[in-house]
């Protein structure tokens, strides 16, 4: 079973014309799979510079890694002042 949650892109932020080279414009994707040999459903994060597919990184992550990368995302967001939402 492989299914796709969500997807997006995100742009690079305005910097420093020396910084830009730096930084690449992303896609990212999430999606659900149990194509292993345990058969355990495991949460994928795909990371790929814009244009160029089939090239990213995947993370398999187990519901405790997705839980810890959630609360990551969450402590993150109130750092810079934002609601970090349900």
């Amino acid at each position: 079973m492989r299914r796709s949650i969500d997807d997006d892109q995100i742009p690079v932020p305005p910097v420093d014309p020396e910084d830009a080279a730096e930084m690449l414009p992303l896609n990212w994707a999430v999606s659900v799979c149990d194509d292993y040999l345990d058969a355990t459903p495991r949460i994928q994060l795909t990371t790929e510079e814009f244009g160029a597919p089939a090239t990213g990184l995947v993370a398999h992550l187990d519901p405790s890694q997705a839980r810890r990368l959630r609360l990551a995302l969450r402590s993150a967001l109130r750092e810079i002042g934002e609601e970090p939402g349900q």
